[in-house]
């Protein structure tokens, strides 16, 4: 059986971390989030040019958690039912049979998903949502434990659109890799000389054994003053003059999630002020829409986030 206990959780993060980083050189800031996004049920929007190692990364996940593995690379032409599955009819006339789309998978990498229309777009938000697909009026369970990880192009580069709202609220992190530094280009060279390193990948721990730290990074303790610290965080988003709108519940959700994941991440079986601060502009800043005049004086909305945190007292855990 697999330990879950506080230092079993992070010694697995350790060996995983290790792992992945054979394969992508010199994002091992990136690569904590993303696992902790993982154990803590999220799913994973990546922002960044084509190129830098996001499909790679994907894989190296998939690879070391022995999970399940697709991706569509999005394009206007990909229809739904590309991704959600279809039914086709019965060889003997009985009925309508279901043919599984791609999203039926563990890791699913949605790859240039702002390429996609509107209506294509949309349909992961059931997956994403309820872990489940419905076509022709039939849900689909999705395998445990799933994981979407989208990249997105830049907007404003040839061929997007935004992604709409309600899809952007469902992404727990927005993270970008960007490009790595001289050092890491040419480590990264040179690891390929002896051929492909996420070749040299292979299994940690198995599904089960995953889901089994999912249930314990959930069941990481959080105080009242915590949980009212991150109410007071996210609530300050819905009154700042910089925000045209602020961040919803389901922010208030993943914040919380996304502590408790870094806790048992640092060897701890309760929330810290420190690590909801640790997380709270990864986890809310792509959910916000800026003023017009916070727009027009340049700010981002990591600058309104970290004057929130300025101004927001954090308890003290007794």
């Amino acid at each position: 059986m697999m330990p879950t206990k506080d230092n079993a959780v992070t010694g697995y993060a350790q060996q995983i971390l290790t792992q992945v980083r054979k394969a992508v050189v010199g994002k091992d800031q990136v690569l904590l989030w993303v696992l902790a996004a993982i154990l803590a049920r999220g799913h994973i929007l990546l922002e960044d040019i084509p190129g830098v190692g996001k499909t790679t990364m994907a894989l190296a996940f998939s690879r070391v958690l022995d999970l399940e593995y697709s991706r569509v690379q999005f394009t206007p032409d990909v229809l739904p039912s590309d991704v959600t599955g279809y039914s086709i009819p019965e060889p003997d006339g009985s009925g309508l049979r279901y043919q599984p789309g791609a999203v039926l998978c563990n890791l699913f990498l949605a790859d240039e998903l702002n390429r996609a229309t509107s209506r294509t777009q949309s349909a992961l938000l059931e997956a994403m949502e309820e872990g489940q697909v419905t076509v022709d009026g039939v849900s689909h369970t999705l395998p445990q434990p799933f994981v979407v990880i989208a990249t997105q192009n830049p907007t404003g580069a040839a061929g997007t659109s935004l992604l709409p709202d309600s899809q952007m609220d469902r992404f727990m992190i927005r993270l970008s890799l960007g490009y790595p530094s001289p050092k890491d280009e040419a480590a990264m060279v040179l690891n390929r000389q002896g051929g492909n390193p996420l070749l040299t990948l292979s299994p940690l721990l198995t599904r089960e054994d995953l889901v089994k730290i999912q249930d314990a990074v959930e069941d990481t303790f959080l105080s009242d003053s915590v949980v009212n610290y991150i109410v007071a965080l996210v609530g300050a988003t819905r009154s700042s003059p910089d925000l045209l709108r602020g961040a919803s519940p389901r922010a208030t959700l993943s914040v919380t999630a996304m502590a408790k994941s870094v806790a048992r991440l640092r060897g701890r079986d309760y929330v810290t002020p420190a690590d909801v601060k640790e997380v709270f502009t990864h986890t809310v800043a792509h959910r916000l829409i800026l003023s017009p005049k916070a727009e027009a004086q340049g700010k981002l909305p990591e600058q309104v986030l970290q004057e929130i945190l300025a101004g927001t007292p954090a308890p003290r855990l007794r």
